[in-house]
């Protein structure tokens, strides 16, 4: 059939369906691209999540041991020692122990286990492998406490070197994830005519 024979109006629509399927291709390439956005969004919201919560579980920390600074040592087990709290025991009765640190440990241990929130007999309230230390830093007046907390993060990332808290506890050594806050306890009193410091 020459040009002559055809009908009039007839023209070839190749090009069309050729346009149709390279549009298709692109829009796949397109969601592709935005559902792997959107994982990551969803990842860096978890971060986020997490940190926050870290963020609350420190400074209560920091708050209970300004609040007694006269028992300060008693969050410590031994002069320059550290205590570590959080993930590997079972949630503990906070009722039992008498010592205000002790109370304040207890309630810490099971604040980082999440045993506030749970569902189906899991802990969910706190990050992913949750772990709190108190390091006694300074045995002399004014004493200083490091309180770290640690967890696990999603995603790799540099190792944090400001505190040796749960460094041996996570697979891969690049998702712990780390705060730290510094306490200081001052002189309590001084002594007459000097300036040196009371030890409590």
């Amino acid at each position: 059939m020459n040009k002559k024979d055809r009908a009039p109006g007839y023209c070839q629509r190749g090009m069309t369906l050729l346009e149709v399927l390279i549009t298709i291709v692109i829009l796949a390439f397109g969601l592709l691209g935005l559902a792997g956005l959107q994982g990551r969004m969803q990842v860096a919201e978890f971060e986020a999540y997490q940190r926050t919560q870290a963020v609350v579980l420190l400074q209560e920390m920091v708050d209970r041991i300004r609040a007694n600074p006269k028992n300060s040592m008693s969050y410590v087990p031994a002069a320059l020692g550290t205590t570590t709290k959080g993930t590997g025991s079972a949630a503990e009765d906070c009722t039992a122990p008498t010592d205000q640190a002790d109370i304040d440990l207890c309630e810490w241990h099971n604040a980082l286990l999440g045993a506030a929130e749970a569902s189906g007999g899991q802990s969910l309230g706190a990050m992913i492998g949750a772990r709190g230390c108190v390091t006694n830093t300074k045995d002399d007046m004014p004493r200083e406490f490091l309180v770290s907390v640690v967890w696990q993060g999603l995603s790799a990332t540099a190792t944090p070197a400001s505190t040796t808290c749960g460094q041996a506890s996570y697979t891969d050594p690049a998702t712990r994830r780390a705060i730290v806050a510094r306490v200081t306890i001052p002189c309590l009193q001084n002594v007459a005519g000097t300036t040196t410091c009371v030890t409590p």
